[in-house]
């Protein structure tokens, strides 16, 4: 194999490959789990499998004709499949029982054809007949699809979600028509137009999240806690730790202390960084190091690791890391600088 087919190779075989990984992210890990989105990792598979086969045979005519057959009845859901997603993002209660029908009448068919007239057996019929009849069906979804596809680009951008939509749709009409006019120009197209709409479903997929986190980032910003809000919950919040002293809890967890002041979790944690500049940690921590100090000056008896989870620590070592972080001095060191004048002043206090 030459450099140059060799490259060929590699970018249009690339295309399906990734086109899987893909279809498989949509279909059991993107959240939250959305009928469009299972409908466009499906349509993803059945591109990807299609041009998979396609490429194996431009690059090894005498492929088994099984796997054949394989690629151009995955082509025979590629246009239900985009209908499906399409209506599925305008009105998917509707569709819940409509793509039903779609897809058990189309399994059938295939399944029927298929163990009926084998491609390795019925070549002839295959070529073109059955073949022609997929185009068409297919072609046939697309225009159905149009008629749905201003609504749908219209929900999303009411709905802020990604906008790869009109990408995806018009990547299929590309395929279909280098695929239905491959005599006059290359097979191989296919899986070329199939990359590209990929790698730009990909890039809106990414600049759709930075623009996300940009617009998340400047509504934080807009939305920040007044004195006037903060100042009441900030005293509940010193009260809690101060009199029911919420600190010494090792399990303790920024939602547990929300709940006790009924508001969110978010809230909470916006309030510690824009109104009184730490985070969740931190805030406790100043707690569980005060009440260190006090133990340090009034008890004698226990050691300085007992002293360290009875003010919240969950070991030593974070123990002695934030006390020295926060008074400048190990609890042993702090310990031995009071003195007997210090601790009797603090025990008389």
């Amino acid at each position: 194999m030459e450099f140059s087919r060799e490259l060929l190779f590699f970018f249009s075989a690339l295309g399906a490959f990734n086109g899987i990984l893909l279809s498989t992210y949509f279909l059991f890990f993107v959240r939250p789990k959305k009928l469009s989105n299972a409908f466009l990792g499906a349509l993803l598979l059945a591109l990807s499998i299609r041009i998979g086969k396609s490429v194996f045979f431009y690059f090894k005519p005498d492929l088994a004709l099984g796997y054949l057959q394989l690629g151009l009845s995955a082509c025979a859901f590629i246009g239900p499949f985009l209908y499906c997603y399409i209506r599925s993002i305008v009105r998917p209660d509707a569709l819940r029982r409509e793509w039903k029908y779609h897809f058990g009448f189309w399994l059938v068919v295939v399944l029927g054809v298929g163990l009926r007239y084998p491609f390795a057996d019925y070549v002839d019929l295959w070529r073109p007949y059955f073949i022609q009849a997929i185009y068409l069906q297919w072609l046939a979804y697309i225009v159905l699809s149009s008629i749905w596809i201003k609504d749908a680009l219209s929900m999303q951008t009411r709905k802020g979600q990604k906008p790869w939509l009109l990408s995806i749709y018009i990547g299929n009409i590309a395929i279909w028509v280098t695929y239905n006019f491959c005599g006059y120009t290359s097979y191989i197209l296919g899986a070329l137009s199939f990359s590209f709409m990929l790698y730009l479903l990909v890039l809106l997929l990414v600049f759709n999240r930075r623009k996300a986190g940009g617009e998340s980032s400047r509504r934080y910003a807009t939305n920040k806690i007044t004195s006037e809000e903060a100042d009441p919950i900030i005293t509940k919040l010193r009260a809690l730790m101060q009199q029911e002293e919420l600190f010494k809890n090792a399990n303790l967890k920024l939602p547990d202390v929300a709940k006790r002041l009924n508001i969110t979790p978010h809230r909470l944690s916006q309030l510690l960084n824009d109104n009184l500049g730490t985070n969740f940690p931190s805030f406790i921590n100043e707690f569980r190091v005060e009440n260190a100090k006090v133990l340090l000056q009034e008890n004698k008896v226990f050691s300085l690791e007992a002293i360290g989870y009875e003010c919240g620590f969950n070991s030593k070592s974070t123990f002695y890391a934030t006390f020295k972080k926060q008074v400048g001095t190990t609890p042993a060191k702090f310990k031995n600088q009071l003195g007997p004048s210090s601790t009797s002043k603090a025990i008389s206090s």
